[in-house]
């Protein structure tokens, strides 16, 4: 479990097959800022731009962890599959931390793709075009994770080709996100907010309450 509050920003340093063919996922080797990994053991969970991972190896002395990341996970998220790219790094939440952002799963549900990126006065203008599967878990001052980053929507407009949502960013998010990087035209992953996921499943589940399963009492 995250909160989308970054800790730190890394880079892939190197990527390494895990197999000969497209069924096969990845070895990432992983730079993190100095001392960031004092407290990370084998196993730990780590997000990558907003994708939960599991460290596989680590030199704590190199600031350098390596992740394994599946085929089925490389197609559905984005921004993991190419040396040299920066990531933002988050570690998975201790019970007594701070919930700075919202709870975030680190199950990446849908890639967006940036519509524009715009200064605004002191700050930024994020329009992201999201698929139109996920629209219905946008609102007006909702909460939507944007590769790791817990942000908060500002417009929600539904259109033929998606969702368009639109994020102010100040400028210590630019500055200490790989948010800044993004242009229009760059993919993102987004996490929809874990309490809409339980609004549409009870919606779906249509009318059947707690009280129904008392029939399957023994």
């Amino acid at each position: 479990m995250f909160t989308g509050i970054i800790t730190g920003m890394g880079r892939i340093a190197a990527v390494h097959d895990l197999g000969t063919s497209s069924s096969h996922g990845k070895r990432l080797d992983i730079e993190a800022p100095a001392g960031y990994l004092d407290d990370v053991g084998l196993g730990d969970s780590i997000a990558l731009n907003g994708a939960c991972m599991t460290v596989t190896s680590l030199d704590t002395a190199a600031s350098r962890f390596t992740i394994d990341i599946s085929a089925e996970s490389l197609d559905k998220t984005a921004g993991l599959a190419d040396a040299g790219t920066p990531v933002n790094l988050e570690k998975a939440l201790r019970p007594q931390d701070r919930l700075g952002g919202h709870i975030v799963s680190g199950h990446v549900d849908g890639i967006g793709r940036v519509a524009s990126f715009e200064s605004h006065g002191e700050s930024w203008r994020l329009a992201i075009l999201a698929p139109a599967a996920l629209g219905r878990f946008m609102a007006y001052k909702g909460s939507v994770t944007v590769n790791g980053v817990s942000l908060t929507v500002n417009t929600v407009a539904d259109r033929a080709e998606g969702c368009e949502i639109s994020i102010n960013l100040i400028p210590h998010t630019v500055e200490h996100t790989t948010l800044g990087t993004l242009q229009a035209g760059s993919r993102v992953n987004l996490e929809i907010d874990t309490v809409a996921r339980y609004v549409e499943r009870m919606l779906q589940a249509g009318g059947v309450g707690i009280a129904n399963t008392s029939s399957f009492a023994p």
